[in-house]
């Protein structure tokens, strides 16, 4: 497992968020007994991309190079984790109900609050069900007609009868 100070060193600083993020992804794993996943075994879903979803890529071995961190752009600061092996998951919620009034001020002293906070003052975690999402697809690439860039199946647009990347297709 991670330290919390490997995980700043790829994140590139401290931060109250990164220290939130690595805080929620130890408690989903920690109730779904988990350990970081070599391939697709477990599976991420993040409903924001702020500086904590480094922390759970991180800690869960969940990329979107391995096609097991899926992104919703909710702007929420939730962590849905499930585990192929087992078919559990846990929804992990930042509420940050137990937050001492004016600590988020200082941004030093927030971070090492949340490091050592009793974690119902910082989130909920609820067992879910949830369908299994797809495992990661390998898509065949296709050259642009216009750019001559490979360019993902799944992303190419007809426009004209010429298939397109979709900056090219959006300047046409």
């Amino acid at each position: 497992m991670l330290t919390y100070t490997e995980i700043v060193k790829f994140h590139g600083h401290e931060c109250p968020g990164l220290a939130i993020g690595y805080r929620m992804a130890l408690a989903a794993m920690g109730k779904l007994n988990l350990l970081r996943a070599d391939d697709e075994e477990i599976v991420a879903i993040v409903e924001n991309d702020a500086c904590g979803v480094d922390a759970l890529q991180c800690l869960t071995g969940c990329t979107f190079g391995k096609g097991n961190l899926i992104f919703h752009d909710y702007g929420k600061h939730v962590y849905t984790l499930y585990s192929r092996n087992s078919g559990n998951g846990v929804r992990v919620l930042s509420h940050g109900k137990g937050i001492p009034e004016g600590l988020r001020n200082d941004r030093t002293k927030f971070k090492d609050w949340v490091l050592n906070a009793n974690s119902e003052d910082l989130f909920s975690i609820t067992q879910i069900k949830i369908n299994e999402p797809a495992f990661a697809k390998i898509h065949k690439s296709i050259s642009c007609e216009i750019c001559d860039e490979s360019v993902m199946e799944s992303r190419i647009r007809n426009i004209n009868g010429k298939q397109l990347c979709i900056p090219c297709a959006n300047a046409v």
